[in-house]
């Protein structure tokens, strides 16, 4: 059996950085373009094209992301268990995984009610007029801070790959299953 894992990483590695580097340029690059047209209806048609393309990457992304998690999971299965660190960094690295797919979920849903109440999904103005739909004017509110969410927890998690990636070391790994004895024993 090979010890090389390079097919599940390389899906793990490329899935996470598509979905940061995505977020991150969604909130930044998309909304802030946006942001600078002054016609509201082609400024809510851009953002909303924009994002609506990025959708079914984004979904592949966390797909591929995911696959790869799965997979480097069984891979180290025994390390899980016998080396002292890697359990609780996989516990870590699964609950923030959750938090991102949660807030890449409800940052989309957000997005769709303010595009339904009329209003530019990507514009960061929180301030709402007279006009503005309660519904759209809350939506607006929750997105602004949710689209940051995404791309803090993803980073995180490529934080804690490479932290996974050191406890790989001989070193970490006779190290850890050392601890994880002398913890058993006494």
């Amino acid at each position: 059996m090979s010890d090389r894992n390079t097919l599940i990483r390389s899906l793990h590695d490329i899935g996470l950085a598509a979905w940061f580097g995505g977020s991150l340029m969604g909130a930044v690059g998309l909304n802030g373009a946006t942001d600078t047209i002054r016609d509201p209806e082609r400024r809510n048609a851009l953002g909303a094209t924009g994002w609506a393309r990025w959708a079914p990457v984004s979904a592949a992304a966390i797909g591929v992301h995911a696959i790869g998690g799965v997979g480097l999971t069984l891979a180290n299965k025994g390390r899980l268990v016998g080396q002292r660190g890697v359990a609780t960094t996989a516990i870590v690295k699964t609950a923030l995984t959750g938090v991102a797919a949660a807030s890449t979920a409800y940052s989309a849903w957000q997005g769709r009610v303010q595009a339904e109440a009329g209003l530019n999904p990507t514009d960061g103005a929180v301030n709402s007029g007279p006009d503005t739909p309660a519904a759209g004017a809350t939506a607006r509110q929750h997105l602004r801070i949710a689209q940051w969410i995404t791309p803090i927890t993803t980073a995180a998690l490529i934080v804690l790959a490479a932290q996974q990636g050191e406890q790989q070391r001989a070193g970490q790994v006779v190290s850890g299953i050392l601890g994880r004895a002398r913890t058993a024993l006494s």
